[in-house]
């Protein structure tokens, strides 16, 4: 009953069964935030642990079928690992082959050319949970004295049921599209510390409705205007046919749309944390009760900001701030910040998939994000430019750093939705390699022009001479 009454909702929406399987199961986190806080937020720890294990799991079983056992079987070994190999270095370096091998070859025998919803996406989610537990069970066995503040936010100082770790993954708020969260923060859930009013459920009701709402108002956005941009345009030889400002102006369109896909899931799913009390943060100066916890994507800041790091900074947050927790500070052994930034991106690169536009994506990335470091430098050590910058001229600066950003940021983002070579290289030759020639060029310039607009200092000028 349930596949042809799918198959008809899908064909009236006009959108494959997949997504709408995967927008219903996010939807459905809402009723089952209601009822742990109406009949189970006091029930004992091992209840709770059971109703969120088996409401992950009838959601995961609705997208993937018997495919979930996937994940059942890498969280039952992740457990066994924490058990047998305890607070090693061994457990965390198995943890981290394991995983990531387990999907990687899920990636390599099921991708395809196109976009698929299929049981490795909610899986890469569930890998960076698994190591970071891994690391989070390393770290509690540390002295206080060798940590950081943020590992002893997160360290675990016993040793979690597996009951508590099946809970902790199939979380109906996070689990198939995210967010991360620490295993700390999911037993403070269930302990009832996640509420404004310790003890009682959070009066999160009104602040989880506020997601919801932006949510379906991006989810909507999307729904209009990604039929109207569409990745596969590229690909067109109507594409290929128009002037070059017309394919920047589409690229530039395209990537503000589409990104809207991954918002709309994300302030939803938010919405779902807030609810349950996963969300709460604490309070701030003025004892307001603080709901961002688990949030993904900073709007308003989306919106905004003109810079790359900025777009960076307020987009898929809880997974930039797993990699640089567990990958980029664990790189401080390196010794160079550079080489630390490039084999963090290689991470995000692989763990994303096997295609070759996930790797140039991270890597046009990269060249992007320290090339606008090198430009930021500039204008704030330059009199001449800072004064522009702060002038009744910003206005006009800030449209043109806006058209710059949001092209320069489709710019990366066409090989990653297009995943293979002989795509992205179809689209990237019309365009000329624009990206590349402009940050290149951007590259050597840039040196030369703070010769020329920063003032060199006196002791550096009684040097030479």
């Amino acid at each position: 009953m349930a596949a042809p009454f799918m198959e008809k909702i899908a064909e009236y929406f006009g959108s494959p069964e997949p997504a709408i399987r995967l927008i219903l199961s996010v939807l459905l986190g809402y009723p089952f935030a209601l009822v742990y806080r109406c009949f189970f937020f006091h029930q004992s720890a091992t209840v709770v642990h059971l109703f969120h294990t088996f409401s992950g799991l009838a959601l995961a079983t609705f997208n993937f079928g018997y495919q979930v056992g996937h994940s059942f079987l890498c969280i039952i070994i992740q457990f066994l690992m924490l058990r047998l190999m305890g607070r090693t270095v061994t457990c965390v370096l198995s943890s981290f082959i394991f995983q990531m091998i387990y999907l990687l070859m899920g990636y390599y025998y099921t991708a395809t050319d196109e976009y698929d919803i299929k049981w490795t996406m909610p899986h890469c989610v569930l890998t960076l949970k698994l190591i970071g537990l891994a690391l989070d069970y390393y770290d509690g066995g540390k002295e206080q004295s060798q940590i950081n503040e943020e590992q002893k936010k997160s360290a675990l100082s016993s040793t979690p049921s597996l009951l508590e770790v099946f809970g902790f993954s199939y979380f109906y708020g996070g689990f198939l599209v995210g967010p991360q969260f620490t295993l700390r923060n999911y037993q403070m859930l269930v302990s009832r510390e996640m509420s404004d009013v310790p003890g009682q459920p959070p009066n999160s009701v009104v602040p989880a409705m506020k997601r919801f709402g932006l949510g379906l108002i991006t989810l909507s956005i999307f729904a209009m205007g990604g039929p109207l941009y569409p990745a596969n345009y590229y690909l067109t030889d109507e594409f290929e046919a128009h002037p070059f400002w017309y394919k920047c102006v589409y690229i530039l369109v395209w990537v503000k749309v589409n990104l809207y896909k991954y918002i709309s899931c994300w302030l939803i799913t938010e919405g779902v944390c807030i609810l349950s009390g996963l969300g709460y943060n604490g309070k701030n100066e003025k004892g307001e009760p603080q709901w961002d916890a688990c949030a993904n994507v900073r709007v308003w800041l989306f919106e905004t900001t003109p810079l790359f790091t900025g777009t960076i900074n307020s987009f898929n947050i809880n997974t930039n701030a797993w990699v640089a927790r567990h990958v980029f500070k664990r790189l401080k052994f390196l010794g160079n910040k550079l080489l630390s930034q490039m084999f963090t991106l290689l991470f995000l690169a692989v763990w994303h998939g096997l295609h070759s536009g996930y790797l140039i994506c991270f890597s046009v990335e990269f060249i992007i994000v320290n090339v606008e470091k090198q430009a930021q430098a500039l204008v704030r050590d330059s009199p001449l430019l800072t004064s522009i910058a702060q002038s009744h001229l910003y206005p006009l600066v800030y449209l043109v750093q806006q058209l710059i950003h949001w092209l320069f940021m489709g710019y990366p983002l066409v090989p990653f939705c297009l995943f293979t070579y002989d795509k992205w290289l179809k689209v990237y030759s019309s365009i000329y390699f624009c990206g590349h020639i402009f940050f290149f060029a951007a590259f050597l310039v840039l040196p030369y022009l703070r010769k020329v607009f920063v003032p060199r200092k006196k002791g550096s000028e009684k040097k030479e001479d």
